[in-house]
């Protein structure tokens, strides 16, 4: 008998492993943060599988989402990641991840650091939702809208509100598994 879990990984075992493991525990690491963000964005108008799948190939033509190496990337690199087929070949997309790695470096020097930045907006812990359906799962909230605002602010790219709440979802600032899911904390079985 396999576990109660959300409806939307389906049977994909690629996709129950990403909501099982991954998807809703917070992360608090400056680069893997940055790697999930520029992964939404890549995300915009396409199924999150579809880029689940091309993870790794992101991670290797992205030089392992190196922000000081991404921020650096030339015209020239760009053509190139323009015909590799193993990523979306979104020039707007591409362009977005280099300037968003100009952004993550400068509040890295600057301060408060991409996490803090990130978790001050939730003072620190995860919001712990109780949606009952996939119908009660926003889009967006009021904390989306304000980090989105503040990124933009910041010159990140891909970073509108229904993007920041599905990053938010994805590394666990809140916690959106339903109630009748394994992975929801309050979880009873």
């Amino acid at each position: 008998m396999s576990l109660p879990r959300c409806p939307w990984p389906g049977e994909d075992p690629l996709y129950v492993a990403y909501h099982d493991d991954e998807w809703g525990v917070p992360q608090y690491d400056d680069r893997a943060l940055f790697e999930m963000l520029v992964l939404e964005g890549a995300q915009a108008g396409l199924s999150w599988i579809t880029i689940l799948r091309k993870r790794e190939n992101y991670r290797r033509a992205f030089d392992g989402f190196d922000p000081a190496k991404i921020a650096r990337y030339s015209p020239r690199r760009i053509e190139k990641l323009m015909g590799d087929a193993g990523i979306v070949r979104n020039r707007l997309k591409i362009e977005g991840a280099v300037l968003s790695a100009r952004a993550y470096l400068d509040a890295m020097e600057k301060g408060p650091g991409f996490s803090k930045l990130l978790w001050d907006f939730v003072d620190g812990r995860p919001i712990l939702n109780r949606p009952r359906t996939p119908k009660q799962v926003p889009a967006e909230t009021d904390v989306s809208r304000a980090i989105s605002k503040e990124l933009a602010r910041r010159g990140f790219k891909f970073v509108g509100p229904t993007i920041v709440y599905a990053f938010m979802q994805a590394v666990g600032m809140v916690n959106d598994h339903l109630v009748t899911c394994h992975r929801h904390p309050e979880f009873k079985g």
